[in-house]
């Protein structure tokens, strides 16, 4: 990859993109982690007014840290980059005690993450609307249209996604060139959704450099012999891109037929 090319051409691409779209600027969640590091350096170098926005919710430490770190270097390399803080624990916490109780429910723990990164999405959109900016997505080629590795109407809901056709390698790549943090770089992925450090590769059952060659095998499939552990990664990788189809496609609409109008 043409590192440096590409980051100029997405730099570009969010420019033009503001202008048709008549907007001030670009508002990003920072969490602490590669991509949103990647997405908001990027919406930076546009020159445009770049909000980061810090949403901890029983955030890990480590991941507000690394966020406060990435977005205080921002500011001192771009004078257009500002910050804001909205701390969405007890707005979570509120939330979750005016529902029916669930204690026990299988799906309550995913529920209540899923709900997180809504509440999240709910506030980028609030920034947005008031200085009339467009909310930039972090999800890259690999969580997007691989094993759909967000929250619908989540951090899937964005106007822009200015690094979803780069693998995960690309992102790592990317963002070394620019010169994101050390802590960012080495630090674990994680959707931080869950309130504790457990990774993503904890959550997915395999690397991104292992679905990032999953999702390669399925697109040009060759008659190489696979190992048990490549076997077993193209299981996930095609059992999660199945289980979240309904991410990728657009919503399903019910067409009426023309003689029943």
């Amino acid at each position: 990859m043409k590192t440096e090319k590409v980051i100029d051409y997405i730099v570009n691409w969010l420019k033009e993109y503001h202008i048709k779209s008549k907007t001030e600027g670009f508002v990003v969640g920072v969490s602490g982690g590669i991509d949103s590091a990647l997405t908001s350096t990027l919406c930076a170098k546009t020159g445009l007014r770049t909000l980061c926005v810090e949403m901890p919710i029983h955030q890990h430490p480590d991941h507000v840290s690394r966020a406060r770190k990435h977005i205080e270097k921002l500011q001192k390399q771009f004078a257009n980059v500002e910050r804001v803080e909205v701390n969405l624990t007890s707005t979570f916490e509120t939330f979750k005690n005016a529902l029916p109780n669930a204690k026990g429910a299988p799906l309550l723990d995913l529920s209540l993450a899923n709900t997180r990164a809504r509440l999240r999405m709910t506030t980028l959109y609030y920034f947005a609307g008031l200085h009339r900016y467009l909310v930039a997505g972090t999800g890259n080629k690999v969580e997007d249209f691989g094993v759909g590795f967000y929250t619908k109407y989540g951090d899937g809901g964005v106007d822009v996604s200015p690094i979803a056709d780069l693998m995960k390698s690309e992102v790592y790549a990317c963002a070394k060139e620019l010169g994101v943090v050390e802590e960012i770089l080495h630090a674990a992925p994680t959707d931080g959704l869950f309130g504790d450090s457990r990774s993503d590769e904890e959550q997915l059952g395999a690397s991104y450099d292992e679905l990032e060659w999953a999702m390669n095998y399925v697109e040009n499939p060759s008659n190489t012999k696979l190992s048990q552990r490549e076997d077993e990664v193209l299981q996930i990788y095609r059992r999660l891109n199945s289980a979240n189809k309904h991410k990728m496609l657009p919503i399903p609409v019910c067409e009426i037929p023309s003689e029943l109008k």
